[in-house]
């Protein structure tokens, strides 16, 4: 079994909510903040309902469809932003290209749109998600000790690997799955993991489902 120089640090994360102040009424406002807001309120208002991970399987809207159907009482254009892929997308700056595109091609396509305006008191309201990063005391060099520490961590920290520090580092794959292809060669099991439909498990399935087949591997390996 293969020991590498380069360990796997494993990190978790604490959030802290934030009001912007910065809100729309319509669809034009809307497009306007949408292209000059913080990536921290794109992530937000497309992730944060992953946060139910420890304890239901989530299912994967985003506020910008919610707002869109049940408050402006659009459903095509609400169905439309809903179908974005967000898990395709390998960074912040992709998804809000895609909303974007999503929300101008609709417009274009429809012009009454534009008409459409939020009851008062139900302007849409961007938050934002900031994320206070720490060590979670656990690393390792080898593929067992890699499946122990998984076994141990919070399911903050699995979140954080499998779903923040993706985005925030403009990677195409989870922080596991390129540990284990870059750093153990394990480019197969790298790729099972990846695979994993990580946006409709809890937090504990996708433990339970990553130990599986890295439990398999070690039996191989084991002969």
């Amino acid at each position: 079994m293969i020991t590498t120089e380069n360990p796997f640090i494993f990190y978790s994360r604490l959030r802290l909510i934030e009001l912007t102040g910065v809100r729309s009424k319509n669809l034009k406002e809307l497009l306007g903040h949408l292209k000059t807001v913080n990536g921290s309120c794109i992530y937000y208002h497309t992730h944060h309902f992953l946060q139910r991970h420890e304890f239901v399987s989530p299912e994967p809207p985003n506020d910008f469809a919610y707002w869109v159907s049940e408050v402006l009482g659009d459903d095509n254009l609400g169905e439309e932003l809903a179908s974005i892929d967000i898990i395709a997308h390998p960074t912040i700056r992709s998804i809000r290209e895609s909303i974007i595109d999503t929300i101008e091609k609709s417009i274009k396509a429809r012009p009454r749109l534009k008409n459409l305006e939020a009851p008062e008191g139900e302007e849409f309201n961007f938050l934002k998600a900031t994320s206070f990063v720490f060590s979670a005391n656990h690393e390792a060099k080898t593929l067992k000790e890699f499946r122990d520490c998984l076994d141990q961590i919070s399911n903050s920290s699995i979140y954080f690997h499998m779903f923040e520090a993706r985005l925030r580092l403009e990677r195409s794959t989870n922080d596991f799955s390129n540990w284990l292809a870059t750093s153990l060669d394990e480019k197969q099991l790298a790729v099972k993991i990846a695979r994993l439909d990580s946006y409709t498990c809890t937090a504990e399935e996708l433990r339970k489902k990553m130990l599986v087949i890295i439990d398999k591997r070690i039996a191989e390996l084991k002969g």
